[in-house]
């Protein structure tokens, strides 16, 4: 199963046959094997027999050899989650309360209509080498998962080497921050904590020092949940002009749907002033970047038809809104002053251990790291689709044969990286430009 995974083949698990017809099994495998021994009766007994082992279990015993057989060293392992969709209803008549539970739950794929399971992985820093995976509920939460999922690496660690946790603020809250208890961590602050509020709103990128190009940081110690931590505010440059672009495009939208709304609000009557007003009032806090300047205008109207006299005194039917919306430039303004930031935090109080620049570096490493790894096994190209198997054991241990083969990509594309750079030599890229860091997808393709 993990040579079809890492054949890029798409091809389901019921193929496997088709996919093996060609290739040397007895050596491959076993002696005596052939390829039509792959069928899908065998290949489900023995994802069930897999399950029974326990698919963390093994999973973790495989990717810890494979650190000690290579002398891999991880001072820093992210830890993240994903979900993947599964077709089907996947209705257990008797379920294995051992086992997930395939269900409905917050769909990183874009999919809530399906039902799902989600895959936790804690990867070592840039190298996207898998060192634990969890299957878990597709209604599995980060914020009660992460903290378990590092404590029970930890144990398995047994005290020896232990790295920073670099996690997303899913992790950060009171609760969590106590089971991690003796261990290092970085995470980023949720930036609904009003703390972090208020300090993302009070630094300026003028008071902050240069930590890289295009960041800047100012570092603050304070205490969250019993425990003393260091708190990093960011400024990117770039997240900035980002930030800055949507906050304009948003901007823009509102200003158009109020005018609309406002236009609607003036041809409407009242029956008295204090309805109009309060329509107004309704009106301006349904917008965050713009306010309208109105009043209460009231409308007359005399009491009979034909010309008024001198003495006719026209009666007030009504009231209707007039005014003016224009921007207001003390919300544009608060908004402008939270973009490009962001809170990066660790409970390491020794700036000589990890430096300000350090934890920016390792946090932001995520995006070569564990969503890399994700973005392995969610390729269209790999058998993750094919996820066709009923039983929740079954995709419990299949979701840990694609872990495995993330773990030997990994492995390999790393020692094809060591082996350039050791040599000084590049190999050409999808572009055809010379590169010392390819990808073993790529260089599979250059090799047929």
């Amino acid at each position: 199963m993990v040579l079809n995974a890492l054949g890029f083949s798409s091809r389901a698990l019921y193929l496997m046959p088709d996919y093996l017809h060609n290739k040397p099994v007895d050596l491959l495998i076993g002696p005596g094997l052939v390829a039509e021994d792959f069928n899908d009766d065998s290949l489900g007994c023995s994802l069930e027999a897999l399950y029974a082992k326990g698919v963390t279990e093994v999973f973790a015993q495989v990717a810890a050899r494979a650190l000690r057989v290579y002398g891999i060293e991880h001072r820093f392992v992210h830890v993240d989650s994903s979900s993947f969709h599964l077709h089907g209803q996947y209705e257990i008549e008797e379920p294995n309360r051992e086992a997930i539970t395939v269900t409905e739950g917050y769909s990183r794929d874009h999919r809530p209509d399906l039902k799902q399971v989600v895959v936790q992985l804690i990867t070592s820093q840039k190298s996207a080498l898998p060192v634990w995976l969890e299957v878990l509920s597709g209604n599995s939460s980060d914020k009660e998962t992460f903290p378990l999922s590092v404590e029970a690496y930890n144990m398995q660690l047994g005290g020896s080497g232990t790295p920073y946790y670099v996690m997303d603020s899913a992790g950060y809250a009171g609760d969590n921050l106590k089971t991690l208890k003796g261990m290092l961590w970085l995470m980023r602050v949720p930036e609904t904590l009003s703390q972090a509020k208020r300090l993302v709103r009070e630094s300026e990128k003028a008071d902050m020092l240069s930590l890289a190009e295009g960041y800047w940081g100012k570092e603050v110690s304070l205490t969250y949940g019993e425990v003393a931590q260091r708190w990093l505010v960011v400024f990117s440059q770039a997240a900035y002009d980002r930030e800055l672009h949507t906050l304009t495009k948003n901007q823009e939208k509102e200003r158009q749907a109020a005018e609309k709304q406002w236009h609607k609000l003036g041809l409407q009557a009242f029956n008295c002033q204090e309805d109009a007003e309060t329509a107004a009032k309704q009106f301006n806090q349904g917008c965050k970047f713009h306010q309208a300047v109105a009043e209460a205008a009231p409308i007359t109207q005399y009491a009979w038809r034909g010309r008024p006299s001198a003495e006719d005194e026209p009666e007030i039917v009504g009231y209707s809104l007039k005014g003016s919306i224009s921007a207001d430039p003390e919300q544009v303004d608060a908004a402008k002053r939270n973009l490009g930031k962001f809170i990066v935090v660790t409970n390491e109080l020794d700036h000589q251990k990890l430096s300000p620049l350090q934890m920016l570096e390792n946090y932001t490493d995520q995006g070569v790291s564990v969503e890399r790894g994700f973005r392995f096994l969610k390729d269209p190209l790999f058998f993750a689709d094919s996820l066709f198997v009923k039983k929740p054991e079954r995709i419990m241990a299949l979701m840990m044969i694609m872990g495995l083969a993330l773990l030997i990509y990994a492995l390999v594309e790393r020692q094809l990286r060591l082996a350039l750079e050791e040599s000084n030599e590049k190999i050409p890229d999808q572009k055809g430009k010379p590169t010392s860091t390819p990808t073993i997808r790529y260089s599979n393709r250059v090799d047929e």
